[in-house]
């Protein structure tokens, strides 16, 4: 049998095979950031895989850098997310919730009372942020205080709490994309000069403290991290991403989290890389089709595979992997609009069938 339908254990909760679907935002909330009934469908359809993690969520009001993105800080917005968990599991699936802060990538349309947006340092992101009014230039953001800092990582072990309050079997904190967790690595965003700046291991603080306050909410087990090392997103600058990522995957190796998610945009040999400094399970992402993870799977460069697009457009991609059949292309005009079109009516193998 194929190593991608093998089972795999995750701190407990068992995986009916190795294919997971990617985090990916959608923009289907509404300006509360509580999503629609209709979300559960679009979940649930997928629930063949062996996990799946949802789009990024949340943590705070400050934390909003996309039109239409959920949260997980109300409780209108975690009774919203409920269904969906109900959902995946009614149909045998397991589920993460992915949670992040934009950060300095935040424009202030966005944010409660126009607000600046938030970073390690007043360092503004060189680009455009999409808005349904067009796309507009970053930012200069206004640093965190060393107070803020801290209660923005009591937000991630709320946003963990309230992700379990509402069904999921665990959390997944996004480092990745050039976010406000990895501006804290970034060596030219991060121009702090306290102890959350400066060495490799004080601009990594902030990250270790989010995921050991995450681990003591909900356990560490039901944790996962995800990384996009130099990643060509969000004006990411890491010109000493390879010690900054060998550091920190090796300080991981004490923490006893449910899966790293490193996600390799740019075809940089970074699994290569990573994987051999991790003794926990390892899920690689970005660039994959059926043969690769295969590949990866079977050379134990891998112990799961994060599918994207491929997941978006094909609802029961495990069932395509295994007939080997063809897949649907994903409509990228719909990854952001509101609404079911491009959402819930991608073709099934079972529906195109009956059809």
């Amino acid at each position: 049998m194929s190593k991608l339908f093998e089972s795999l254990n995750l701190g407990g909760i068992e995986l009916k095979n190795r294919i997971v679907m990617a985090p990916m935002t959608r923009s289907r909330a509404n300006d509360e950031g509580v999503q629609p009934e209709f979300v559960a469908k679009y979940y649930a359809e997928r629930a063949s895989g062996g996990l799946l993690i949802t789009e990024a969520t949340n943590v705070s009001p400050m934390a909003k850098g996309y039109v239409r993105t959920p949260g997980i800080y109300t409780q209108e917005q975690i009774d919203s997310w409920k269904p969906v968990t109900k959902a995946v599991h009614e149909k045998g699936g397991k589920i993460f919730m992915q949670i992040f802060h934009t950060g300095r990538i935040a424009l202030p349309d966005l944010l409660p009372d126009n607000a600046q947006p938030v970073s390690a340092s007043d360092v503004a992101a060189k680009g455009q942020n999409y808005t349904d009014a067009g796309m507009k230039d970053f930012v200069r953001p206004r640093p965190l205080t060393t107070k803020e800092v801290r209660a923005t990582v009591h937000d991630f072990a709320d946003a963990a709490r309230n992700a379990i309050e509402a069904g999921f079997d665990g959390v997944e904190l996004h480092a990745a994309s050039g976010y406000l967790v990895q501006q804290f690595l970034m060596k030219p965003v991060n121009l702090r000069t306290d102890e959350y700046g400066g060495s490799i291991e004080n601009r990594s603080r902030f990250l270790l403290e989010i995921l050991d306050a995450m681990s003591k909410a909900i356990g560490s087990d039901r944790v996962g991290v995800k990384f996009s090392p130099a990643m060509p997103f969000n004006d990411i600058q890491e010109p000493d991403a390879d010690e900054v990522y060998s550091y920190i995957v090796e300080k991981l190796n004490e923490k006893g989290l449910a899966y790293v998610h490193v996600g390799d945009h740019a075809n940089a040999g970074w699994h290569e890389k990573l994987r051999p400094l991790y003794s926990g399970i390892y899920f690689a992402g970005a660039n994959f089709d059926k043969d690769r993870a295969e590949e990866f799977l079977a050379t134990g460069k891998a112990d799961a595979v994060v599918f994207g697009a491929k997941f978006l457009a094909n609802p029961d991609l495990p069932e395509r992997f295994e007939l080997n059949a063809e897949l649907n292309a994903p409509d990228l005009s719909t990854y952001y609009t509101p609404g079911e079109t491009g959402y819930n009516d991608y073709p099934t193998l079972a529906r195109s069938a009956s059809a």
